[in-house]
């Protein structure tokens, strides 16, 4: 039998607990013991040898007495030399000597780092190496490893793992720091060294190991799931793939996909990873068969070849694409990050190892890889589409009142789809958070804005990398690995509240990505024209990504960009900040009028640049960037003329991005390279990044979206009150309102959610299955899976999570009479619901629909009663009380602002209903249950007057227009409200003071 089911809020799974299976303990090599023994005869001199030979040569260096002033008068002697060399060379052993505790201490708890010794930077460094050495042979060597993997890191600010120790440089030397660059190179250098030793040490200690297990019901391990129990994130089990990638199993198969794991496979786990179902190799753990600990020291014995042939390879390839003789951007060091301080993804992709190399499932895996550009483009989308419904319900526009925008089909459902994945809005709203937050701080400590050439988003965490020193950031912000870096961690971040300050560095935009980090450069703040060559494809994509972010980030005010040489009009994304010119005359004859013009205001202001006027009480307008993008390249005489105006570029809040065949630009500052393969290259910056693009493809299909979703030109006028003149059109899905058309399973989305027709899933698994089921009903025309799985994990799930999930759905969801299954995917492999499964919003606008446009346009009974129904179904707002933390993926769609609209369109159609027959009560009945969905809707507040006007009763209508003039509040009555009310209420105004 049917029952009713509500959402409920249950947490996930606990991990299961299975059997733990040690393994046998990997021998240490002679090789050890002989470090190991120079290690310790090291420590003794110095620790034992070094206070034993002062003590025997010098003896007791200080004076027998106390001070006077006769001390002073003495001749120094040599003795006197002696002496005092001697009290610094003891200070230094002491030093040293409670650097050597320190380490061993830590070393022997196993817990965190070691704790600083002040000022002992390069003692420190070198009691770590002894210890560790030491200590090789030793049952804490596994423990110590952590602290291995920092050797060549600089000990003060933040610490970056061995991990990322390979990479490139940023923004330093050529940024204005002259000896960063051989600082920069010294620490890559380190760092690789680091990363060598950390993997000798992974080789030569207690490594941990864990065992696929066998299904349990029909519940498969996943590698997801693994990093989720042992290392505290399952986006984690990246970490898990490359340890184990094209490792030869003891099936005789090899790890190819991070989706494709079988039981008894073995994986070798990071250092950090924990749980009773991990081993690492001591003689005491619970025996195991001897089967299983061949297997695993055979499959040891294959990550030291791979390494080893990894080591040889790394040799030959040489150092990178660095070039260590003028490589001036590093990447900031990365903050240790444990089990609950790691930064989320900034991607929310929901990938799996086929994914990750690449395999688009249909979507465009450009924008996926583009969360900041997708999360702007999805913003503003949105704002477009519920403008347009907006005008359209105001009578700007006629025939579209109560339509959803038109359904995206081919590339523009692709992109659209792209979008949902990839989309961050979070970390668009973090990043703008903490921008405006530091200009907020600075212009109360009366501090000018540095200037910021690049920042870095790594690990949830923002970089900037500033011009030149500006001493200590406000709180919270932290020093990062130099005096040229300021630090912000994400969870410092998200204490950040909205403050009213122009936004300071509008013109950052993101070019693409090294590893976890993305790079944002501020093209406002170049010293010059940036140029960038390649071919004509790969630039123009390339442009286009730059206009598409700049034009709809989250972290602006107001800009323009100037758009020259482009073939895809991208004006539709953003009229009003989007310009294309003609040519490159043109463009020249503009900015030399913009440049006089900014030059003048910032002298008469008395500013030194844009970004003194930002944290001052200028108007935040007049020091909006002027970004132009010049994708054709300009000929001799036009770059020369070029550079001349992009020389005092940076400080009027101007900047210049211009493309070109051959990569020589006369007067470009910064020198970049789009190459096939999608590499940005930057030589003379070091850098090496995956670039972010916009094919030409998506360029279209992205401006498709937004010109659809604009109003339809020369639609007649309709009468603004809803009436019949102007009709909706059909919905994207109709239901059968007769008796006849039951449903098998019926959901209520708009109130409390709550489902007719199908039993409770499991307590855990029942808010995903709901959240699901509901972003199903919600889009009739389907749902990718990715979006899915996006919507319902926005940090990323693997694909065998989110197919399991699919699979529970179908079977909860059940078949259709034929055996047809209720949940189906199309043609495209976008999943959907058959007809028998239908939500009270599809109900809502059948109902309305039928009732203007079907039978109730010829039955004014019919008419009636189908609108007495709809309005009967509205029991609150959409999805009422959902759970806390879920249905974040509502931001993205415009179903907030379609239900009111759609709820006062019912009720402004009955209300014409009743007032044709007089029944001016029942009319206003009708208005005033609508005014609870839609309060704000200035079509019933018109609707209501007059129907109240109609009763015949000036008190109740001074009453009325009293309560509108309320809820109006400071902005207002509407003009077309104020007209009405003048039409019949004239003496309005004088009579709230006797209302209130």
């Amino acid at each position: 039998m049917a029952r009713t089911t509500s959402s409920s809020t249950g947490g996930p799974s606990a991990p299961r607990n299975r059997t733990p299976q040690p393994l046998p303990r990997r021998r240490r090599t002679a090789g050890d013991f002989v470090k190991a023994f120079l290690a310790f005869v090291a420590l003794a001199a110095l620790v034992v040898g070094v206070p034993g030979a002062l003590a025997f040569t010098v003896g007791w260096p200080l004076p027998g007495g106390a001070p006077s002033l006769e001390w002073l008068q003495q001749e120094i002697t040599v003795t006197t030399f002696v002496n005092v060399l001697t009290v610094v060379v003891w200070l230094a052993w002491a030093q040293f000597t409670a650097c050597v505790l320190v380490e061993i201490k830590a070393a022997l708890s196993g817990v965190g780092m070691p704790g600083r010794v002040p000022g002992a930077g390069g003692s420190q460094l070198l009691a770590r190496q002894l210890v560790a050495a030491l200590l090789l042979v030793g049952a804490t060597a596994a423990s110590f490893a952590p602290g291995l993997s920092q050797f060549g890191q600089s000990l003060e600010g933040n610490q970056k793992p061995a991990s990322a120790a390979s990479a490139q440089q940023t923004p330093g030397g050529l940024f204005g720091q002259e000896q960063a660059g051989s600082a920069a190179s010294a620490v890559a250098e380190q760092a690789e060294q680091a990363a060598d030793r950390a993997g000798s040490n992974a080789k030569d200690g207690d490594t941990k190991y864990y065992r696929i297990q066998p299904p349990e019901g029909r519940h498969h391990d996943s590698m997801w799931e693994i990093a989720e129990r042992h290392l505290g994130d399952g986006r984690r089990y990246k970490e898990i793939y490359q340890l184990n990638k094209d490792r030869e199993q003891p099936d005789g198969s090899r790890l190819s996909e991070a989706s494709l794991i079988r039981p008894g496979w073995i994986m070798e786990m990071p250092a950090d990873a924990h749980g009773g179902e991990l081993v690492e190799m001591p003689d005491e753990a619970p025996k195991v068969s001897q089967d299983v600990k061949e297997q695993i020291s055979d499959y040891a014995k294959s990550g030291d070849q791979a390494k080893e042939q990894g080591g040889g390879a790394k040799e030959q390839g040489g150092g990178g694409s660095v070039d260590r003789d003028t490589a001036h951007i590093t990447i900031p060091e990365q903050r240790p990050t444990d089990n609950g301080g790691r930064g989320q993804q900034e991607a929310p992709v929901a990938s799996s190892g086929s994914e990750s190399e690449g395999f688009s499932f249909g979507l465009p895996e450009a924008l996926i890889g583009a969360p900041l550009l997708a999360a702007g483009l999805l913003g503003a989308l949105g704002r477009r589409r519920r403008h347009a419904l907006w005008q359209s319900a105001m009578g700007a526009v006629g025939g579209r009142r109560g339509m959803e925008p038109p359904t995206p089909t081919g590339d523009a459902a692709d992109v659209q789809d792209a979008l949902l994945v990839g989309a961050d809005p979070e970390g668009v709203r973090l990043l703008d958070l903490s921008l405006r937050g530091l200009a907020a701080s600075l212009a109360e400590e009366s501090r000018a804005l540095p200037t910021v050439y690049a920042a870095w988003l790594s690990n949830g965490d923002l970089h900037l990398q500033l011009a030149q020193p500006a001493g200590r950031p406000p709180a919270p912000w932290q020093l990062g690995q130099d005096q040229t870096f300021w630090m912000l961690a994400r969870t410092d971040a998200e204490r950040y509240e909205d403050v009213d300050t122009a936004a300071p560095y509008p013109g950052l935009v993101s070019l693409g990505t090294l590893d976890d980090s993305r790079l944002l450069l501020n093209l406002e703040a170049v010293p010059g024209v940036v140029s960038l060559s390649g071919t004509e494809a790969d630039r123009a994509a390339v442009f286009a990504s730059v206009a598409a972010e700049l034009a709809t980030n989250g972290w602006s005010d107001r800009m323009t960009i100037t758009l020259v040489g482009f073939g895809q009009d991208l004006t539709p994304l953003a009229p009003n900040r989007l310009r294309h010119l003609d040519g490159i005359e043109a463009l020249i004859e503009t900015m030399e009028a913009e440049t006089r013009q900014r030059r003048g205001a910032l002298g008469a202001a008395g500013h030194d640049s844009v970004l003194t006027g930002r944290t001052g009480p200028a108007q935040h307008t007049r020091w909006a960037p002027h970004l132009v993008l010049l994708a054709a390249e300009p000929t001799g005489d036009d770059a020369v003329k070029l550079a001349e105006l992009a020389a005092d570029a940076s400080r009027l809040g101007i900047g210049y991005l211009v493309g070109t065949e051959s990569g020589d630009l006369p007067g470009a500052a910064w020198e970049m390279e789009i190459t096939a393969g999608g590499k940005l290259l930057a030589p003379l910056l070091g850098l090496e990044l995956e670039a972010q693009t916009l094919p030409e493809a998506q360029q279209r299909a992205v401006v498709e979206l937004f010109v659809d979703a604009d109003p339809g030109e020369g639609e007649g006028e309709g009468r603004g009150a809803g009436g019949s003149g102007r009709t909706g059109a059909t919905p994207p899905f109709l239901v059968d309102v007769t008796e006849q058309g039951r449903p098998a399973v019926y959901a209520r989305l708009v109130g409390t959610y709550e489902i007719i027709g199908l039993d409770t899933p499991d307590g855990d698994r029942s808010p995903l299955m709901h959240e699901a089921l509901a972003l199903l009903l919600l889009h009739r025309e389907g749902v990718h899976p990715r979006v899915l799985a996006s919507a319902l994990w926005p940090r990323g799930v693997t694909e065998d999570v989110r197919d399991a999930l699919v699979e529970r759905l179908r079977e909860w969801l059940g078949t259709e009479p034929d055996g047809s299954p209720r949940l189906r995917a199309d043609q495209s492999g976008r999943l959907t619901l058959a007809k028998s499964v239908v939500s009270d919003l599809d109900v809502l606008r059948s109902l309305y629909h039928e009732a203007t446009q079907g039978r109730g346009a010829n039955s004014r009974a019919v008419r009636g009663r189908m609108l007495t129904d709809a309005l009967v179904l509205v029991r609150g707002p959409l999805l009422q009380d959902r759970p806390q933390g879920r249905y974040a993926w509502l931001t993205h769609e415009i179903i907030d602002a379609q239900l009111p609209l759609l709820v006062a369109d019912i009720g402004l159609a009955l209300s014409e209903f009743h007032l044709e027959k007089g029944r001016a009560e029942k009319a206003i009945e009708a208005l005033n249950a609508s005014l609870k969905s839609a309060p704000g809707d200035e079509r019933l507040w018109n609707e209501l007057l007059r129907g109240t006007h109609a009763v015949g009763d000036p008190a109740r209508l001074q009453q009325v227009a009293a309560d509108l003039v309320a809820r109006s509040g400071a902005r207002g009555v509407p003009p077309r409200t104020e007209a009405l009310l003048d039409e019949l209420l004239p003496a309005w105004r004088s009579g709230l003071t006797a209302v209130s």
